[in-house]
């Protein structure tokens, strides 16, 4: 009786640690995450461009009474240098406000993921053009 508590308590001593399955099954997840990452990056990178299109659209013609062509010129240039393909400058909406236009890229973009998984990740931005 004595020699079989002695073995069941080795036995737990030597039972320590990860088994190779539980290892596979570890590094298959924080893959997944990672892959995740890797695969929704530009999809962030491109949100960053046309935020940053439209922010130096505000930045260079507010103040100068810019009309609604003069706008969605500068949008459609500054988005072919960036190479902004997700989204048209005709798909940003304007509204006239009391002080100017208050610019709206509301989008989403569809990032394939594995097999027929995908994400749709949305995104807004907005400003307003002061005249």
């Amino acid at each position: 009786m004595n020699s079989l508590r002695q073995y069941s308590a080795n036995r737990m001593v030597r039972q320590q640690g990860m088994t190779t399955a539980g290892l596979i099954i570890m590094v298959s997840f924080i893959g997944l995450f990672v892959y995740a990452g890797i695969r929704l990056t530009p999809a962030y990178l491109e949100n960053f461009k046309v935020a940053n299109t439209l922010t130096s659209v505000e930045e260079s013609l507010g103040g100068k009474n810019a009309s609604r062509r003069d706008i969605l010129s500068a949008i459609e240039k500054r988005f072919d240098v960036e190479g902004v393909n997700v989204i048209s400058f005709k798909d940003v909406t304007m509204t006239k406000v009391a002080d100017g236009w208050s610019l709206e890229a509301d989008y989403v973009n569809t990032v394939p993921f594995l097999a027929n998984i995908s994400f749709a990740v949305e995104f807004n931005n907005q400003i307003t053009v002061v005249r």
